[in-house]
């Protein structure tokens, strides 16, 4: 295993770091390991921690990827996760927020902003999923996602960043999505 113990070392490679955990958890994942909490190793969930993710998030991509015929790849599954990686060390500065959204707090998935369905709820993810905020039960990139970035021709990290930029502003959001669907 390639897991450093320096972490000043792991954070100048992290994204090699991240795709071994990947690649292992594929591993796992093909072997029957599906237990989020199980899946890593106690090296890897510190490591996941210090980029701002949780086991049961990066879990989610591994999951997908393996049942989903590849679907989030690796390239999109770094992407993501760096865009997290990047908000939790500038603008969180590597604190972790104290609370998760609920799934319940979610706009329905019919909402729509402007008459795009998906919008709303996508744009409420991708903010928790900047802010470590995920509960367990829900996923930034889910198939739902997925399908409505497909249908706009958008790319996921991309579309974070853009919610990123847009600071709460769903006019940003949407001059966005229109102006690559």
């Amino acid at each position: 295993m390639s897991m450093t113990k320096n972490p000043a070392a792991s954070q100048y490679r992290w994204y090699h770091e991240l795709k071994q955990i990947f690649v292992r958890g594929i591993e796992r994942h093909r072997s029957g390991e599906l237990n989020p909490e199980r899946h890593f190793s106690e090296a890897e969930r510190a490591f996941l921690a210090s980029i701002g993710l949780t086991a049961h998030e990066f879990f989610d991509f591994v999951d997908d990827h393996v049942r989903y015929d590849g679907d989030p790849d690796w390239e999109t599954t770094l992407l993501v996760n760096a865009v997290r990686r990047d908000y939790f060390l500038t603008v969180q500065r590597g604190q972790w927020s104290t609370s998760l959204v609920s799934a319940a707090d979610l706009p329905a998935k019919d909402a729509k902003i402007d008459g795009i369905p998906w919008l709303a709820r996508i744009i409420k993810k991708a903010e928790a999923k900047l802010r470590g905020e995920m509960p367990p039960e829900l996923m930034y990139g889910c198939g739902g996602d997925r399908n409505f970035l497909r249908e706009h021709g958008l790319n996921a990290a991309d579309f974070l960043r853009n919610v990123w930029s847009a600071n709460g502003d769903e006019g940003k959001v949407l001059a966005y999505v229109r102006g690559k669907g």
